[in-house]
């Protein structure tokens, strides 16, 4: 749905038409993979995939929520009933951002809201995200509570950690507010300092390409925050605050430091090394080096199937035909066990190399993937 369409059909449910209409993207992350939630380096991209939503104020302390993706009417909550844990549906991602703004301190009295959404779910490119800023900047400019970017990601993470309960990072929801047209968004996680790098693949004959392997992943599983404990058991053992602290330089010293902890080496030796992945993808594409960073995502890919563990045959089976039919890199992308897989190529070896993964799919028999191209795209936004 257009931003018109999604203002009617605002109009049609709740008599009146919206006070505006926001919208905010879903993402893919370039390189920088479980990185976040150890104080690291990230580096995503917003997609022309986004959430809209129609929002209007309400002075009743009432939260009235419809979606266009889900099945049902329009569901009530009161602001006051509003609590962490008591939610398991979609309705949880906007009453969480809610909830997290109150928390907070901010006077929001009530709302009503559409929703609609071109973000595939389960794919790994942040549709959770998208749906909580596209809430937290319809409410920040509505009720002109003057929060900058940042804070608005900041609300929405604690909204998906603490309401919904799923233990993500901080690099969704800043990519969702955050990210630039034709760029990509080298983001420090610690400090949310943020540089945007320059990133027009199609100036350079360049395409990259997003492989929906059609495999739903569910961060709030239990193997996501397996890795996270892990990562948090390395960090103490090693004596730091987050793995973020031990040097590419020193890694060999902080593993033999750890003895036969395998897991927590594996889970170690993939977060220090992702770091100075993503360090030397920025110096390769402020040099105008853009091919060259093929060979650090096919990196990174390894890294997360064999020492995080988190991949999946679908995925590797993007990565394997892609690479064998004249990729520059690929890897898995977003937080695995599913989800989706990114092909950097030339523009001339896009067809062929669909054409392959989808014939390599067929014959797995595995459910046929979803392909499209990324292109770089604007943050969140206000529409209309």
């Amino acid at each position: 749905m257009g931003a018109q369409q999604v203002a009617q059909r605002y109009a049609e449910l709740y008599g009146a038409p919206p006070e505006g209409v926001w919208a905010a993207p879903g993402r893919v992350n370039l390189i920088g993979e479980h990185t976040d939630y150890n104080d690291g380096f990230v580096m995503p991209f917003a997609l022309p995939h986004q959430a809209l939503a129609a929002v209007s104020r309400r002075d009743d302390g009432l939260l009235r929520l419809h979606s266009a993706d889900v099945g049902g009417g329009v569901v009530e909550l009161r602001l006051d009933a509003l609590a962490p844990g008591g939610d398991e549906n979609w309705t949880a991602y906007p009453a969480g951002v809610v909830w997290a703004l109150r928390e907070a301190g901010h006077e929001i009295t009530g709302a009503d809201v559409h929703l609609s959404s071109t973000v595939p779910t389960g794919a790994g490119l942040s549709s959770s995200a998208a749906l909580e800023v596209v809430i937290a900047l319809a409410l920040n400019d509505l009720y002109g509570l003057g929060l900058k970017r940042w804070k608005l990601a900041r609300l929405c993470q604690r909204a998906e950690n603490v309401y919904v309960g799923a233990p993500t990072g901080i690099m969704d929801q800043t990519a969702s507010a955050c990210c630039e047209q034709g760029h990509a968004l080298f983001l420090d996680t610690r400090d949310l300092s943020q540089q945007q790098i320059p990133f027009d693949l199609a100036a350079e004959g360049l395409r990259l390409l997003v492989v929906d392997t059609q495999v739903k992943h569910a961060h709030s599983g239990g193997e996501y925050g397996k890795r996270r404990a892990g990562c948090e058991k390395g960090a103490a053992l090693l004596g730091v605050d987050a793995l973020r602290d031990i040097p590419h330089a020193g890694l060999d010293t902080a593993l033999a430091r750890l003895g036969d902890e395998e897991e927590v080496v594996r889970l170690v030796r993939h977060v220090v090394t992702e770091d100075h992945r993503v360090e030397r993808v920025v110096g390769l594409l402020r040099s105008g080096g853009t091919r060259a960073i093929g060979p650090l995502l096919t990196e990174g890919h390894v890294s997360l199937r064999d020492d995080f563990r988190i991949s999946c045959p679908e995925l590797d089976l993007v990565v394997d035909t892609a690479l064998a039919h004249g990729a520059l890199g690929a890897r898995m992308t977003g937080g695995g066990f599913g989800g989706s897989a990114i092909v950097l190529a030339e523009a001339t070896d896009v067809d062929a190399l669909t054409k392959a993964v989808e014939e390599a799919f067929t014959t797995a028999s595995f459910t046929a993937p979803r392909v499209f191209e990324a292109v770089p795209s604007p943050g969140a936004h206000r529409v209309l």
